[in-house]
């Protein structure tokens, strides 16, 4: 570097050695660099040998960049298995004072990719995704959690006090009354307003006096099977067969005049268990029962007569909501005369085919 004695500006030359400031950073700029440290060794070691060794090195790498590039542009297609390969030799590389170590991006991450796990700490994002992967699990299609399938205990109670006028008997709890204790306690249950539309309560009772229909009405409720789940197609066939014994124990004991069977899958059930075969379709038919039906038949009485209504389940579309009025309407009929008569003094002693009731004056 000189300075120009009139002017006062400083005339920079660059000598062979010397890299231009602005090509460091280009790809030719590093690889000028690079010779430029090399021809510093080779110069201090005086050997012209090394320096021909270096000739034949640039050219081949420079012969090797030609190849990748005609490659990438894909004007020979069989340089792609054949490369060049150049003798690789020996080179002299520069000290760390000469030209100090540059840590780039892809450098350093290459750095963390081999370090162990332990060396760095967990992060808080880590540790969240790590949790999150080990709490999810594959579910499969129609695949439900035990909470959604069935409860282990359901906190539903009999209300059967003895001499009930009706005890309305339903297949099993469903989660929601399982865990509420209250009898067809989910919204969609048609059970509370059919008691209400059929005139069998007074008003549209809420599932919670469940336990007042009872002292209300004279009515009871019971299930043939104490297991609640979601609905009653996740009942097994032995699961509705084990509930007739218990259920024809609990009328005989508590001797009601009326047993409601809620659902025709209750009906199926008592029918198997009772004739030891199926039913048929021809012989099935919602309503009043035969007297030969009656449940609950011991020493001294003859038993409760067996109404058969449709089931009170919003997922059962089998029906409509009027097919399902016409029936338990005329299980109401009867409520209400019972509860007129009952009102004038005279006492039911029985009911007879197609509820047709017997009466004694005092």
């Amino acid at each position: 570097m000189t300075v120009d004695a009139q002017t006062g500006h400083r005339n920079e030359k660059h000598g062979d050695n010397d890299v231009p400031v602005n090509k460091i950073t280009s790809f030719n700029g590093r690889l000028n660099q690079y010779f430029h440290n090399t021809k510093n060794v080779v110069a201090s070691n005086g050997s012209s040998t090394v320096k021909d060794t270096l000739k034949r090195d640039s050219s081949s790498q420079e012969q090797s960049e030609n190849d990748l590039l005609d490659n990438d542009n894909g004007s020979d297609g069989s340089s792609r298995s054949k490369r060049r390969k150049g003798p690789r030799l020996a080179t002299a590389t520069p000290t760390p004072e000469e030209s100090p170590a540059r840590i780039t991006r892809s450098r350093s991450a290459s750095l963390l990719q081999t370090q162990s796990p332990q060396t760095f700490p967990i992060t808080r994002s880590q540790s969240t995704t790590t949790v999150a992967t080990t709490t999810t699990t594959k579910r499969g299609r129609g695949s439900r959690t035990a909470s959604q399938t069935s409860a282990s205990r359901s906190l539903l109670r009999d209300t059967i006090p003895r001499n009930l006028t009706l005890l309305l008997v339903g297949v099993n709890p469903g989660i929601l009354t399982g865990t509420t204790g209250h009898a067809y306690a989910h919204p969609s249950n048609l059970f509370w307003k059919l008691l209400h539309w059929s005139r069998i309560t007074d008003i549209r009772h809420p599932p919670s006096d469940t336990y007042r229909l009872p002292e209300l009405y004279n009515i009871g409720n019971t299930n043939i099977v104490e297991r609640p789940t979601r609905d009653a197609s996740m009942l097994s066939r032995a699961e509705m067969d084990a509930g007739v014994p218990v259920l024809e124990a609990k009328v005989a004991d508590k001797k009601p005049e009326v047993v409601c069977l809620v659902g025709k899958s209750i009906w199926e059930a008592v029918w198997r268990v009772k004739h030891g075969r199926g039913i048929k379709k021809e012989e099935f038919k919602y309503g009043w029962q035969g007297q030969g039906e009656n449940m609950g038949v011991c020493e001294g009485w003859g038993g409760a007569r067996v109404f058969v209504a449709t089931t009170t389940s919003g997922l059962a579309a089998g029906m409509s909501i009027g097919e399902k009025r016409a029936v338990w309407e005329e299980l109401g009929s009867w409520v209400v005369r019972k509860r007129e008569e009952g009102k004038q003094g005279r006492i039911v002693t029985g009911v007879g085919e197609e509820g047709c009731e017997f009466y004694s004056t005092d």
